[in-house]
């Protein structure tokens, strides 16, 4: 093999995740969301009354992702969406209340996280992020 295992972009950018992901899972563990949830109901408070796919667009999920979770929000009541053929999602009065207790508990998860990347990190994530779009 021309790489090791070690090697694997993919794998380590997962590992990475999993590993920000273990934070803001203790924030979560309350509220019984994933985080792609979160994240979906965060972008959501961000854009308003939005088109479906374009949070897909916007977290580049892809839209069966996005659906399943819409869908489990929607039981939950913290989402509505229209019936159209192309829906719209909006947050109901319990998912902004939600967004809004969630948000200072993200809030204190990210100062973990930014803490031990400090500010080389941050700028290294960014510039990965640039060179991989």
């Amino acid at each position: 093999m021309k790489y090791k295992l070690e090697h694997c972009i993919g794998s380590r950018l997962r590992r990475l995740s999993r590993i920000a992901d273990g934070e803001i899972r203790k924030v979560l563990g309350d509220y019984k969301i994933s985080e792609n949830q979160m994240t979906i109901l965060f972008t959501m408070h961000e854009l308003g009354r939005v088109e479906q796919g374009k949070i897909g667009e916007v977290l580049c999920l892809e839209r069966s992702t996005v659906s399943r979770n819409i869908k489990l929000l929607e039981k939950q009541n913290l989402v509505s969406r229209s019936k159209e053929y192309r829906p719209e999602v909006e947050l109901t009065v319990q998912g902004l209340d939600l967004v809004k207790v969630l948000v200072p508990e993200w809030e204190n998860a990210m100062d973990v996280l930014v803490g031990q990347l400090q500010e080389d990190g941050m700028s290294s994530l960014k510039k990965l992020e640039n060179k991989l779009k």
